[in-house]
């Protein structure tokens, strides 16, 4: 009999009392240094408990796609490409979704994710939660053709939608990027098929993705601009070149039909939008540090508005470019958007989207720059109700030396939200400092947001990613929630503050690509049931190391099996994002119908 993982030990890691800012007393003071392998540090006793690390096994193996975080494309594991596992979901279901095991039961409680890595092999996969067995705890969920490609590059956002029961994924690959489609349940042992939106949603660096209570899609792009240069004086500030979407479809569900629409804000009298460099060099210049951009970034209240940039019962069903169309139409660009969520409990009307920004201290520190989100933003999108195609924008917290290059989002409570960092190797070695979590209090105001914020973890630097030529570690893919897959469970539906079974997702991206649960302070053990060996990652929190202490100052052996150093693709990932080409290396009713039954679950074949 296989060893099985108990739902009601899995589910402890989270519980109802939520964890708001004023709970995390005293954040972590400060970030590590960019400097040797520091030992990730949390906040007030919160834990962490690998769920999976990059050398872990896929269960359906196929060609070069053996593990969850390498491509086993090279005889030398040193020189093997990193797939750099990403935004994570988590789902907990009514019953078990099936796999590539015929009767093999996967459980109920799932954290679904796509890798990032480029060149057509990117993958999508799934972890199972309540799987103890290392040949069947994750799953690949799609197939490569005969040459070994998947036709996937650069995926990164993830989300659930329970109107149609899919999987959706979004790949950051500049104009080749793509919303994909794949249902979550399997009708035999081959990973179902994937669906390009290409002819709906377009092509566009997407990342964030998320759905709202009526089945429209809002999308956030991540196209890095092009340096502008400053009466002469070239700079390190990049002009605003991504775009924040939603698709409405004409049918709830129905990804094939529908509206693509593009945000557009007004400031100073006139909708901000995009300037053609090689048309208008002063205005390429405006975009980056002009009047508007600046009062967009200064906390004041801005009208805006959705505008329609295709329809498919006009424009038709073939693929397009969502950011030349964005343009075209006069919305308005932003400094890298890499994600967003629904303020929990607001009825789907209220909308907190990121800017990464530069990424850079010398753009940070020119003149004007800062003021015009050069260190990162979070804005607030109000509606009078959801699927409103007018609002209001308004930036809620503007970024700084200490706190910037904002990449995932999440919400603990209505009030209260988690951020990650995406500073890049450069900004790491111009501060000296590595990434954070933090959180972030919206009732607070814009004048004193930052300096109430609360660093949930100090990111260390994992043996791996602290070797010469590679890249630093990046916490990435931060989610809480229940995971309902219900209508009515749908993420920022009600409060995670006040939900029961709410778990916390990170991963530590790149380096050993560990993906890890948070366990709050004094949680009764491991959740998941142990470690399915991996070796417990708890400690004693604000300011203690993380990394397997189990608070009382014992290292574990990563994975117990030795930490494996090796796997990278020898080239180092370079700070920022391209100018459209890519990430650069620089069924319900509407009722609760597919809560977990509290059973144990999960790990065992079925006889």
């Amino acid at each position: 009999m296989r060893k099985l993982i108990a739902a009601s030990v899995a589910l402890v890691a989270l519980l109802t009392a939520g964890i708001a800012v004023a709970q995390i007393s005293s954040g972590v003071p400060s970030a590590n240094p960019a400097k040797g392998a520091p030992a990730n540090l949390l906040a007030n006793g919160f834990g962490l408990h690998v769920v999976a690390r990059g050398v872990d096994p896929l269960e359906n193996q196929s060609s070069i796609y053996t593990t969850y975080g390498y491509l086993e494309d090279n005889e030398e594991p040193l020189s093997r490409t990193r797939t750099e596992p990403d935004q994570n979901t988590y789902l907990s279901t009514n019953s078990n979704p099936g796999g590539p095991t015929a009767g093999y039961d996967y459980g109920t409680h799932f954290l679904i994710q796509g890798h990032e890595n480029g060149s057509n092999k990117a993958y999508l996969t799934r972890i199972n939660l309540d799987v103890e067995e290392p040949s069947h705890r994750i799953t690949l969920l799609n197939t490569a053709d005969a040459a070994g490609q998947t036709g996937l590059s650069s995926i990164d956002g993830s989300a659930y939608d329970p109107f149609n029961g899919q999987l959706l994924f979004t790949s950051e690959a500049g104009n080749s990027g793509a919303v994909v489609a794949t249902p979550l349940r399997w009708n035999g042992t081959t990973p179902p098929a994937l669906q390009f939106l290409n002819g709906s949603m377009g092509r566009a660096g997407y990342e964030g993705v998320v759905v709202d209570s009526l089945g429209e899609v809002y999308l956030v792009e991540d196209t890095g601009g092009s340096s502008v240069v400053d009466n002469g004086t070239a700079t390190k500030v990049k002009q605003p070149n991504s775009f924040v979407y939603r698709f409405v479809p004409a049918k709830k569900g129905d990804y094939s039909k529908g509206k693509l629409q593009a945000l557009q804000v007004t400031a100073e009298g006139a909708p901000i939008v995009f300037h053609d460099r090689a048309v208008d060099p002063a205005g390429a210049t405006a975009d980056a540090l002009g009047p508007q951009i600046t009062k967009l970034h200064s906390g004041a209240t801005l009208s805006a508005k959705w505008i329609t940039i295709h329809d498919t019962a006009t424009d038709g069903t073939a693929s397009f470019d969502a950011n030349a169309a964005a343009k075209k139409a006069g919305a308005t660009p932003l400094k890298r958007p890499e994600n967003g969520k629904f303020v929990p409990e607001t009825d789907f009307k209220s909308f907190v989207f990121n800017e990464t920004g530069d990424t850079d201290k010398e753009a940070g520190l020119y003149p004007g720059a800062a003021a015009a989100g050069s260190w990162g933003s979070y804005i607030r999108l109000d509606m009078s109700k959801a699927g409103s195609q007018t609002g209001t924008v308004k930036t809620i917290v503007l970024g700084d030396e200490t706190h910037n290059s904002y990449d995932n989002i999440t919400f603990l409570d209505e009030d209260t939200f988690l951020t990650t960092e995406d500073r890049g190797d450069t900004l790491h070695d111009q501060l000296g400092v590595l990434d954070s979590i933090w959180s972030y209090d919206l009732s607070k105001s814009y004048s004193s947001i930052q300096a109430d914020a609360k660093r949930l973890v100090a990111l260390g630097r994992d043996p791996e990613a602290s070797q010469s030529n590679r890249e630093d570690n990046e916490p990435t893919g931060v989610f809480v929630s229940d995971g309902d897959t219900s209508i009515g469970g749908l993420l920022g539906t009600g409060d995670p503050g006040r939900q029961n079974g709410v778990r916390i997702f990170f991963t530590q991206q790149h380096g050993a690509n560990s993906t890890y649960e948070v366990v709050a302070p004094h949680s009764p053990g491991h959740p998941g049931g142990g470690d399915h060996g991996n070796g417990g990652d708890h400690g004693n929190g604000n300011g203690n190391s993380q990394g397997g202490d189990h608070g009382n100052g014992h290292k574990d052996d990563h994975h117990g099996k030795g930490h494996d150093e090796g796997h990278s693709n020898g080239k180092g990932h370079e700070d920022g994002h391209s100018d459209g080409n890519g990430h650069k290396d620089d069924k319900s009713d509407g009722k609760h119908d597919d809560k977990p039954n509290g059973k144990s679950q999960g790990g065992s074949k079925k006889q």
